[in-house]
């Protein structure tokens, strides 16, 4: 079967198309027909070898980790009436960019009719992880909420599920065509981070959704009223928000840190559950902004780091 393997850590140019032997269902374990297959910004952290989060084997080897398909064969001691049926797989963080991935049948996510599978692998990660942030945050209708890298897969439904709950949502991201994107969600202001001292024509906020870090997510810090609270979730920046206790609990500002995510695995599939639902009720959308053959990983990781991508980066086998 076509596979992309990840040959080294580095550039996007490690991932490289290649050939493998299909997979077999273990006792427990089914194996998937991919069709599409969800990238992460964490996954390019990972392939680059600078990830301080997950454990990850020597390359080579096939990375991806949540995929849509179709259930092709199943191991011992699962029920074969999952043959045939359409479903989100979570295979770790290996075995993903592939034509059949093998996956642990608790992870299994039936997708729902009427839901696509670009839509359901497009909203399992990113919609879990929004989810999660919501819950934690809090957010109370009225309340002002700044979404940051608001026109990218797990900002461009935090701007949604926000707005679900009656804030006033503010959308910042980058370049004219994100922005656009953002207002199209539902987003009641937008902001350009790019600009110097974006912050500046902005009142202050409840909640900050910092999906950035460094330089912006210490100026969207500097936003948050009293009372307020500062979610800390990714580090597109390269750099984790730092926040000094001291300096919070002046502001009377709560910080949800970035350790906030390692509890989210537990919900992680009654959240994707929920979110699936949202989407076929018409609820939230997912923004699938690009997509790309399995031949071309190494492009779609290139599109990502190089901020020009919005929403969520599919590869289709």
């Amino acid at each position: 079967m076509r596979v992309v393997e990840l040959t080294r850590f580095g550039g996007p140019e490690v991932l490289v198309p290649g050939e493998a032997p299909a997979p077999a269902a273990g006792d427990g374990q089914v194996v998937v027909d991919v069709a599409a297959a969800g990238i992460t910004f964490v996954e390019t952290q990972i392939r680059r070898g600078v990830d301080k989060w997950h454990d990850v084997p020597e390359p080579p080897y096939v990375p991806g980790g949540v995929v849509a398909g179709t259930v092709r064969e199943v191991g011992v001691g699962v029920d074969e009436a999952w043959i045939g049926r359409r479903v989100l797989a979570d295979t770790g963080v290996t075995g993903g960019f592939a034509e059949m991935a093998a996956a642990d049948v608790q992870t299994l996510i039936p997708v729902p009719d009427g839901l696509e599978l670009t839509a359901a692998v497009a909203l399992h990660t990113d919609g879990t992880t929004a989810l999660g942030l919501v819950e934690g945050a809090g957010i109370t209708p009225g309340e002002r909420v700044l979404v940051e890298a608001a026109g990218g897969g797990v900002g461009s439904l935090l701007v949604q599920l926000a707005r679900a709950r009656g804030a006033h949502v503010v959308g910042a991201a980058r370049g004219q065509r994100k922005l656009d994107l953002v207002r199209t969600l539902g987003a009641d202001e937008v902001v350009d981070y790019s600009t110097e001292d974006w912050t500046s024509a902005l009142a202050p906020v409840d909640v900050v959704f910092d999906g950035v870090g460094g330089e912006i997510g210490r100026a969207a810090f500097g936003l948050v009223a009293r009372g307020g609270r500062f979610s800390v979730h990714g580090a597109a920046s390269d750099a984790v928000t730092e926040i000094d206790p001291a300096e919070a609990a002046r502001r009377g500002v709560e910080v949800l840190g970035i350790e906030q995510l390692f509890g989210f695995g537990e919900h992680a599939k009654e959240w994707a559950e929920r979110v699936l639902a949202e989407a076929v009720a018409g609820r939230i959308r997912p923004v699938i902004g690009q997509s790309f053959p399995l031949e071309r990983a190494a492009d779609a990781h290139a599109a990502i780091e190089s901020r020009t991508s919005v929403g969520k980066t599919l590869l289709l086998p």
